[in-house]
């Protein structure tokens, strides 16, 4: 049975390595990506405040994976879906399609009318899921922080 809830820290360590794990599976364990974010071991403090929210996806009580929304300086109204990651363990299910949907309807909440992602083309999965999703494919907006990324998608909310 999975289940979503709202990351804690007890949950931190255990997204920080799915993370790791998914960016060094695709080779993207290099800086400019969220694989040297400071903020990767501790995810439920950055997400801790107005305008923010992660979380993560439980199958039995184990964290499988995880998604966030954040606002974003780039664009008026908009905030950025962060570190959609899946554990191996649960890639290939389908459980991607679920995840975007949960965090738009968060971002909705949280009141964004639009929805800003960077990914890269080694992600081809995730790049299918987003343009699936209804994102479209934009310009590389002046505010990236994340140097490595490559391919940049909006959706209106």
């Amino acid at each position: 049975m999975t289940e979503w809830k709202p990351i804690t820290p007890e949950h931190d360590a255990a997204m920080a390595r799915i993370v790791r794990d998914a960016l060094k599976a695709h080779g993207l364990d290099i800086p400019g990506t969220a694989y040297f974010d400071a903020s990767l071991d501790r995810l439920s403090a950055y997400y801790d405040r107005p305008g923010r929210c992660y979380h993560v996806l439980l199958r039995d009580g184990t964290v499988i994976g995880g998604i966030g929304a954040a606002e974003f300086a780039g664009l008026p109204d908009c905030c950025e879906l962060q570190k959609l990651y899946l554990d191996q363990s649960a890639r290939g299910r389908g459980l991607g399609y679920g995840m975007i949907r949960h965090i738009e309807e968060a971002a909705r909440a949280m009141g964004y009318g639009q929805i800003y992602l960077e990914t890269h083309t080694n992600l081809s999965a995730a790049i299918r899921e987003y343009e699936r999703s209804g994102y479209r494919q934009i310009d590389r907006p002046p505010t990236v922080v994340h140097t490595t990324m490559n391919r940049f998608y909006l959706k209106e909310l």
